[in-house]
């Protein structure tokens, strides 16, 4: 019996060590690459996570900037790396859907090169119009375009372009399209009454308090949670949306431990309130992780829809 309770004992510990050594930890700092430039919303939310899952961990978290391509260049190193864990990306969905759609055959890495863990966040997209405009939905704007030789829409990024050409094709409607270079420049062009209709994707929503302008549309793929009243694009019958997401993807080939452990120490920093703070200030909306079989359906159906607004 003495010897059988020395075994049993021997056995605990033996297993407890394998239990312990199947909990993964980095071997080293852990670096997160920003595919922007240092003082975006990219880089600042990628910088307040880092410090929370060191500060949670007690991991060496380091931070570089790996800027070019809207995150290209980036996503291009960081799928030659060693896959050990040691080694991460943040970057936003969009640059890198439309690339892979336009130019995927000329780009060393496609979406199976990594392995994802984490989304961060989903920039909200709305179209918008002053609060006298004659109309409050899509079909409204369609509607004023054909009756008034066209409307002319403010844009700030390509897909928004792309998608209300969509629907111009769709509906047989003529959208004259006016390029700006940011979301708060588009709102001041449709306050000044330069433009009938813009996107917008957060300088808005103190003028949609104060009741100056109105939300006519979502442009993701969901409602807005500031705005739950108002119907997505998809909802008002035009099959395609934008939906730019903060993401954080490795190099294919992780362990199962370590893909684990960096899924959990991520949902972790995402939801605390620190990066919750971050987020809002940024983006002017809530934390959205899809975790990381969630991040690559997400990668999957957008690059489905980009390659729709391309024509492809």
């Amino acid at each position: 019996m003495k010897f059988l309770g020395i075994l049993c004992g021997a056995a605990a510990i033996l297993f407890g060590v394998n239990a312990v050594a199947a909990d993964w930890t980095p071997s080293g700092p852990v670096t997160l690459q920003i595919g922007f430039d240092a003082g975006g919303e990219t880089d600042t939310l990628g910088r307040v996570i880092a410090k929370q899952m060191e500060s949670q961990t007690g991991w060496d978290m380091v931070v570089e900037n790996k800027p070019g391509g809207g995150g290209v260049a980036m996503f291009t190193g960081l799928s030659v790396a060693e896959p050990d864990g040691l080694t991460l990306g943040m970057g936003v969905s969009m640059p890198v859907l439309v690339n892979l759609v336009l130019r995927g055959d000329k780009l060393p890495f496609n979406l199976d090169s990594f392995d994802y863990l984490a989304t961060v966040a989903t920039a909200q997209v709305a179209i918008i119009a002053r609060k006298d405009a004659p109309f409050d939905d899509l079909a409204g704007l369609i509607a004023y375009s054909k009756q008034n030789d066209g409307a002319l829409v403010a844009f700030d990024a390509k897909p928004q372009e792309l998608l209300m050409k969509y629907v111009a094709k769709g509906a047989d409607a003529d959208f004259r399209l006016v390029s700006t270079k940011s979301s708060a420049e588009m709102v001041q062009q449709l306050l000044g009454g330069h433009v009938i209709a813009s996107f917008a994707a957060g300088a808005h929503i103190p003028y949609l308090e104060s009741g100056d302008v109105k939300m006519i549309a979502s442009a993701n793929a969901t409602r807005h949670g500031y705005s739950p009243e108002t119907p997505t694009v998809m909802e008002q019958g035009h099959d395609i949306f934008v939906d730019p997401y903060f993401y954080i993807a490795a190099p294919a080939g992780l362990s199962a431990p370590a893909k684990a452990e960096l899924a959990v120490a991520l949902e972790n920093a995402i939801e605390s309130d620190p990066v919750k703070k971050a987020i809002v200030n940024a983006m002017k909306t809530d934390p959205s992780n899809l975790g990381p079989d969630g991040t690559r359906k997400m990668l999957d159906d957008g690059l489905t829809n980009v390659a729709k607004l391309f024509g492809k």
